[in-house]
C-alpha cells in the first residue's frame, strides 16, 4: 500500500511540474502578443498582469517536483561533512522544520484564497480580475510542496 501511494505521490509532483511547465509557455505566449501588440499598433488590457500570475502559478506549482527531483539549493556543506547518527539527525531535523514551515505557508496561502473569495477581491490592474483566480495556483503549489516535504519526511522512517 505505502509502495502504491510512494508512486501516486510521486506522478502528482511529476504532473505538477508539467503544468508549471505550461504556465512558463504562457508566460512566453504573453510576452509574444505583448510585443506584437506594439509592433502592429493595439493594446490588450491586462498582459502584464497575466504574466505575473502565470509566474506565480508555476513557481509554486513547480516547487514540490523540482524538490523531490533534488532541485533545490539544500544545505549540503554540513550534510556532506556528516556521517552515521549526525547525518541522519540533521536530515531529519531539517527536514521537520521545512514540514512545519511549508505547511505554515500553505496555511496561509489557503486562508488568503478563502479570503479573496469571501471578499471577492479584485486586481487593481486594467482588467480587474478577482483575485482567488490566480492565487488558486499558487495554494495548489503550497499544498503540494508541504505534502512532498511531509511524504520525504515520513520516507525516513518506513524505509530502512
Amino acid at each position: 500500500m505505502l509502495c502504491k501511494l510512494d508512486k501516486f505521490l510521486n506522478s502528482l509532483y511529476k504532473f505538477s511540474g508539467y503544468v508549471a511547465s505550461f504556465f512558463l509557455i504562457l508566460i512566453l505566449f504573453t510576452i509574444v502578443v505583448g510585443i506584437a501588440s506594439r509592433i502592429f499598433g493595439f493594446y490588450i488590457r491586462g498582459l502584464t498582469e497575466y504574466s505575473g500570475y502565470c509566474l506565480a502559478t508555476a513557481s509554486f506549482l513547480a516547487l514540490a517536483y523540482t524538490f523531490n527531483e533534488n532541485g533545490h539549493i539544500r544545505i549540503t556543506l554540513f550534510l556532506e561533512k556528516a556521517k552515521g547518527k549526525l547525518l541522519k539527525f540533521l536530515t531529519i531535523w531539517c527536514l521537520a522544520v521545512s514540514s512545519f514551515l511549508s505547511g505554515f505557508l500553505a496555511f496561509y496561502f489557503i486562508k488568503m484564497w478563502i479570503v479573496s473569495i469571501q471578499l471577492a477581491e479584485r486586481s487593481q490592474g486594467a482588467d480587474e480580475i478577482l483575485l482567488w483566480i490566480p492565487q488558486s495556483g499558487v495554494a495548489l503549489g503550497s499544498i503540494i510542496f508541504f505534502v512532498c516535504i511531509t511524504h520525504n519526511f515520513l520516507k525516513l522512517f518506513f524505509n530502512k
